[in-house]
């Protein structure tokens, strides 16, 4: 795996000052993105600023920019959450980060200090844990960015996942920034920000899919096909596909799908065809669309006894469970998954050193369907709305 020199200065002649710099602002929901010259304040205490290099967009960026939740829709505000990038600077407090160092934003920090972070038995870290409904920084309550609105007044701009990567320049909370390889290539390493860190580690840290074993996997996007890869790795023996998208089915293969449904051509409901399939349900099924009526589906899909459903899909509120407390003592079990229950800030190094070392073989490459220039970002976004794209890849 080639790394890519990038040549960043240290930032020596930026740090401590504000750096103006190209950002695609959202002024409002469902209006385009619009690259504007926007400026960055120095990182505060316990942040860090990044020169960004790579960032790609996710659903959820989708979903925000739309504004699908009001609770959530926060404006005008820089989004994106996956990407990779070189510190420029670091505030007060900072001991485990230094300007030129190669970086991943995580959504979901790690602070390595708090109860959560000290247990076993979560990734959540008790301050730096991913909240949507949070748009400025932590230690403040502030926002680092700044831009001239149409009246030429300028305001805030508000921060999105702990991570705000469609700009040349963000900051971030030291605890969401991952430190990697520096020979690790970042335009690759990107993913790890979101898509294949929530999907693999699905398959991995929460399900442990066990060799041999039988998955179904609906939703076959980014983080559905990421399931899938994982799968493939641990070795399960068949892994069911299932999207109302056939032009998911060659994709899907490369990830390691044995079998494809297309739920829209189904004479029946697709837990009945899985159940056939398998003598009686799958091991693990994994919800990735988000749909409280597919989620039903991934439940009873699993085979009864030990079934184990991972629900990665983001829901709308107020939907509640799609099932009856009663049905879990068939045996079958639920639970949610969050940034592939991964440590960001521990466990993604060795993660990408394993990468590095060829001793794990991730097909980052077979996630990105597209690159652009980051000026096309409008177009970025209408190749996901169309369902064309997994992951555009745009450079800065």
């Amino acid at each position: 795996m080639a790394a890519n020199g990038n040549g960043l200065a240290n930032g020596s002649g930026t740090r401590g000052k504000p750096i103006k710099c190209k950002a695609a602002v959202a002024w409002s929901a469902g209006e385009p993105l619009v690259i504007e010259e926007v400026e960055v304040a120095p990182p505060g205490r316990l942040e860090v600023r990044v020169k960004v290099l790579f960032t790609s967009i996710c659903h959820t960026d989708l979903s925000a920019w739309k504004g699908e939740n009001p609770l959530q829709a926060k404006f005008p505000r820089i989004l994106g959450h996956e990407a990779a990038g070189v510190v420029e600077s670091v505030g007060e407090g900072v001991e485990d980060l230094a300007p030129g160092d190669h970086v991943v934003p995580i959504f979901t920090g790690e602070c390595g200090e708090c109860a959560y972070c000290e247990s076993d038995k979560t990734n959540l870290c008790g301050t730096y844990r991913v909240n949507a409904f949070r748009s400025t920084m932590v230690t403040d309550n502030g926002t680092r960015f700044s831009a001239m609105d149409r009246s030429h007044v300028r305001q805030p701009l508000y921060h999105f996942l702990n991570t705000s990567t469609f700009a040349e320049y963000t900051v971030l909370d030291a605890a969401c920034a991952v430190r990697i390889d520096p020979r690790a290539p970042l335009e690759k390493m990107s993913l790890l920000s979101c898509c294949i860190s929530t999907g693999v580690g699905a398959a991995w840290n929460t399900a442990n899919v066990s060799k041999g074993s039988t998955v179904a996997v609906f939703g076959l996007g980014a983080v559905g096909l990421a399931v899938a890869e994982g799968a493939r790795l641990r070795g399960a023996a068949r892994i069911i596909g299932v999207d109302i998208n056939p032009d998911k089915l060659s994709k899907g293969k490369e990830m390691g799908v044995t079998d494809f449904i297309n739920s829209n051509a189904c004479d029946k409901p697709v837990h009945e065809v899985i159940r056939e399939m398998t003598d009686g349900g799958v091991d693990y099924s994994f919800e990735c669309t988000g749909i409280n009526a597919v989620l039903r589906e991934a439940f009873v899909s699993t085979h009864d006894g030990w079934g184990l459903t991972v629900v990665l899909g983001i829901h709308a509120t107020p939907k509640m469970l799609p099932l009856h407390p009663m049905e879990l003592f068939d045996g079958r079990r639920i639970t949610g998954c969050v940034f592939g229950d991964f440590k960001g800030k521990s466990q993604l190094p060795p993660l990408v050193d394993r990468c590095m070392s060829g001793e794990l073989k991730i097909n980052f490459d077979g996630f990105i369907t597209h690159k652009m220039p980051f000026s096309d970002i409008n177009k970025a976004f209408q190749l996901l709305v169309e369902g064309k794209s997994l992951r555009c890849l745009l450079h800065l």
